[in-house]
């Protein structure tokens, strides 16, 4: 009779095992499934990243950063987030039609003093894409902007300290109502 208690012992032990395996074992698949698919992008060297930039106020944006042709930038964006630093923007052309659509290219000069990826510059070419009220005959938009984004690829090699080998682009959404420019991006090294 103390046989079948130890039986009975040992049925109602293997069968709570079997209860508890069943769930322990999805959660480990489930771990080993997400660092399977985790790793290839650690593995690659990819790095996503995130900020905002801003119209820079007086002693903002003072680099001493000339163009592929020796001029002065058109303009500057003053960075913040996971790039902390200063874009220095040459306009190579731009065309505005009558509806207002505004199309713009050229090249930009990032010189990053902080944040989460390092110090160091790299360079860009850029398109931008906006909508505004109206356009002026040389071409130039004119009252506000409607909406706008740009995409901005890394030129190959022109990286220089933290950002030497980078790859990668970076992506602007003009926020209108805040007044100010998202970006994401993601960079290789």
């Amino acid at each position: 009779m103390n046989n079948d208690r130890f039986l009975d012992d040992r049925q109602s032990q293997l069968t709570i095992f079997q209860r508890l395996s069943g769930p322990f074992l999805v959660a480990v698949a489930a771990v080993v499934a997400f660092l399977a698919l985790a790793l290839p992008v650690q593995a690659a060297g990819m790095t996503q990243f995130a900020g905002v930039g801003y119209i820079p106020g007086p002693g903002d944006c003072t680099d001493e950063v000339t163009g592929p042709a020796g001029q002065a930038p058109d303009f500057a964006t003053l960075m913040t987030g996971d790039l902390e630093g200063c874009v220095y923007v040459f306009v190579e052309s731009f065309e505005c039609s009558p509806s207002g659509t505004y199309r713009e290219s050229g090249t930009e000069t990032y010189v990053i003093t902080g944040g989460t990826l390092g110090e160091g510059t790299f360079s860009t070419t850029y398109i931008f894409r906006g909508k505004y009220e109206d356009c002026a005959d040389e071409g130039f938009p004119l009252g506000a902007e409607i909406f706008g984004r740009c995409q901005h690829p890394i030129i190959p090699g022109s990286g220089t300290e933290d950002f030497e080998g980078v790859e990668g682009r970076l992506h602007f959404k003009d926020d209108i109502a805040a007044g100010n420019f998202p970006y994401t991006g993601h960079m290789t090294r």
